[in-house]
């Protein structure tokens, strides 16, 4: 009787914040489950990285997958500026012999790339993003390291294979698989506020070139807390808070306790889409975010805190599903005008969240894992 041969080692990797874990977890989940031939690891950083796993796979009713702490622990000890997560170069490096060993590293970010400048060829390397915004910045030469690389929808695969940095045979489009979970993490997400007051979500970048947050975001807060016609959910990027200065967080002191205004710098309501799927507006600059809100239209308002000749730049894109602003000043008004006169708008977000995200009947986790299972030259799953 010929021997089974034993199951291909798969590693989900993470080393950066754990804003990052959904958007590749739930392809981690449905691998391990439909697919007996791969062993999923799922290895992190940081012990915080692998606590946030564990909660989420209490959540989903588990998964047959092994937990991997990287060390070394003076390395995962090691905060520049305070960061939640150790160096991710430095930890990949320290890894090295440990990744060279899997059939398949897959990881939501791009520096993982670095380990094939390091000498690690043995293992297929998978990107599945984490995001489907419209900036330039992610599609850079980096992709090219990549064995596959997932696009959320037509917009990204069109926009990475049209610059010659993937290859149409190396692009798997997906759907969103972030959003196979959601409702399964948080199935009624409830507004932090007792009332019934519009509720506006404002999630500035982290780039301060790009962000509105450093030249107009305490001007934002003191409006709303000047005035009692909203409430706001403040949910920056994670990136935003993560390594700043004291300073920063002390100037958030005065909005801590108010009413109406409820912050959060990071937390899991603040990445599995709690605050953008309860909140009335969106308001922000150019964060990816802006798509996980518009999987229920509703109005968004732009901020344009660099005077950005936005107007037919793909970058900007989304700044065409609602009003842009150039000025901080009279900013309830707007939001007021913007609540009335949404429906100029909806026709343009539905047509923006169509080009992003490729939804189908099947779940967008099971059609990632489908992909990585072709990579590996697997066949058909237990699915």
């Amino acid at each position: 009787m010929a021997r089974r041969a034993p199951p291909t080692q798969v590693c989900f990797l993470y080393i950066a914040q754990t804003h990052q874990i959904l958007h590749s977890l739930p392809i981690a989940v449905a691998l391990a489950k439909g697919w007996p031939q791969f062993e999923v690891h799922l290895a992190a950083t940081s012990q915080d990285q692998l606590d946030y796993i564990d909660a989420v796979l209490a959540r989903l009713g588990g998964a047959p997958v092994r937990t991997v702490l990287l060390g070394p622990a003076w390395l995962r000890a090691v905060r520049l500026n305070g960061a939640s997560a150790p160096p991710k170069a430095a930890m990949l490096v320290a890894n090295l012999g440990r990744l060279a060993g899997y059939g398949a590293v897959v990881t939501p970010e791009r520096t993982t790339a670095l380990v094939r400048r390091l000498g690690v060829t043995g293992p297929k390397l998978v990107y599945t993003q984490h995001g489907a915004g419209d900036r330039g910045g992610p599609f850079e030469p980096r992709l090219r390291q990549f064995d596959l690389v997932m696009a959320a929808g037509p917009k990204q695969r069109d926009r990475m294979v049209e610059s010659g940095l993937v290859r149409p045979e190396n692009c798997a489009m997906v759907g969103y698989p972030k959003f196979d979970i959601v409702e399964a993490l948080t199935p009624q997400p409830s507004s932090p506020f007792a009332d019934d007051r519009p509720v506006v979500v404002y999630n500035p970048h982290f780039d301060p070139r790009l962000s509105s947050w450093p030249r107009w975001g305490l001007r934002v807060l003191q409006q709303f807390a000047a005035n009692d016609r909203y409430n706001l959910i403040f949910a920056p990027h994670i990136r935003l808070f993560d390594e700043a200065p004291a300073a920063d967080r002390e100037a958030l002191a005065p909005f801590a306790d108010h009413p109406r205004i409820h912050i959060d710098l990071g937390g899991p309501a603040a990445i599995d889409m709690t605050y953008t799927r309860c909140a009335d507006l969106y308001l922000g600059d150019v964060s990816s975010q802006i798509y996980e809100f518009l999987r229920q239209p509703r109005p968004a308002v732009f901020l344009n805190a660099h005077a950005v000749d936005w107007r037919g730049d793909e970058s900007y894109l989304h700044w065409t599903y609602g009003p842009v602003l150039d000025s901080p000043e009279g900013l309830l008004d707007q939001l007021d005008a913007a609540m009335a006169g949404h429906a100029a708008y909806l026709a343009a977000q539905q047509a923006g969240f169509a080009a992003s995200f490729d939804i189908q009947t099947r779940p967008s986790s099971e059609r990632a894992a489908e992909a990585i299972a072709r990579l590996l030259g697997a066949g058909q799953g237990a699915a």
